[in-house]
């Protein structure tokens, strides 16, 4: 028996992406122990992954910050890894690499420069979507990937039965009007409009919540939608996960909660300005969809609406 580590910092969307890779990884290392470093976010998340034996806490701190730096590269050591994954594929990750295995290849230390394809330079690559690259990788370092192209993140889900219960919640549609600050390029700015046109054609078949994270709470306040909290204070990941799976419909910025809702299955659309593609951040599943504007002021409530009521008809 090895042990095996594999590496994933976050953020939130991008776990929810890797948890396919991280499946195919554990389920062709059978036989070895896998454990999972990552930061304090997702540390308690991981916990509840299956496919993982044991999660290691790195709080990232400053690279010269040499005394936690030591330690940490030695608690790592001590593991004698046989193998690493590293589905971050970071500066800072290819730094931890040429600390502990400065000189071995893909054999040792999977990532996506190590498997990076001989007639390829590694900014084309990075062209290509996420999955397809974790495909890519994963595949250079022998390990066959059923799971990694389909992720599954419902393994994040727990009860929320008394979440649902106190909030009366039984069919609802589930709005994230939120962005990070530094990122307002990915804001939609008509919800509330939205939110006017499903109230006017469904009545109250429907509830219209929101789940703010704890920066988003005085926010929330602006979105006419019922601001679902626990004892006044976020949900976490697993109550998070849960509440979009069960959703009848999400419609969501391309942030966290939109990626946890391409892959827990759950029914939906995510809006796209210039920032990115649907393509490249690999969102797009069988029932979550994407609509790609190079603007999204310039995209109407009228038109989101038109895709959220076809997609409920086909569902009723």
């Amino acid at each position: 028996m090895s042990n095996i580590l594999i590496i994933k910092h976050g953020s939130l969307g991008d776990i929810a992406q890797a948890s396919g890779a991280i499946q195919d990884i554990s389920e062709n290392h059978k036989n070895d122990q896998i454990y999972l470093l990552t930061t304090k976010a997702y540390f308690d998340l991981f916990k509840k992954n299956p496919f993982i034996y044991d999660v290691i806490l790195d709080k990232r701190l400053s690279r010269i910050n040499l005394i936690y730096l030591y330690f940490l590269m030695r608690k790592l050591k001590n593991y004698n890894f046989s193998k690493v994954f590293d589905l971050q594929n970071s500066s800072r990750t290819n730094f931890y690499k040429n600390i502990l295995f400065a000189k071995k290849g893909k054999d040792v230390w999977s990532s996506s420069i190590t498997t990076l394809p001989s007639n390829i330079k590694k900014d084309e690559f990075d062209k290509y979507s996420v999955l397809e690259r974790f495909d890519h990788q994963l595949k250079e370092s022998n390990i066959n990937t059923s799971n990694t192209l389909k992720p599954d993140f419902s393994w994040a889900a727990t009860d929320i039965s008394k979440i649902k219960n106190f909030y009366n919640l039984s069919k609802y549609i589930l709005l994230f009007p939120f962005c990070s600050p530094h990122l307002s390029v990915k804001k939609w700015p008509y919800y509330n409009k939205l939110i006017e046109l499903i109230i006017n054609r469904y009545g109250d078949e429907y509830k219209i919540v929101t789940a703010p994270g704890p920066a988003e709470i005085d926010s929330a306040k602006e979105v006419n939608a019922l601001s679902l909290l626990e004892n006044n204070n976020a949900l976490n990941i697993p109550q998070l996960t849960s509440l979009i799976k069960e959703s009848s419909f999400v419609i969501a910025n391309d942030t966290g909660p939109a990626h946890i809702a391409a892959h827990v299955n759950a029914k939906g659309i995510t809006l796209f300005g210039k920032h990115t593609t649907a393509y490249k951040v690999s969102i797009e599943r069988e029932n979550f969809k994407a609509i790609e504007v190079s603007d999204l002021n310039n995209l109407s409530a009228e038109k989101v609406f038109e895709r959220l009521s076809r997609s409920l008809s086909k569902g009723s």
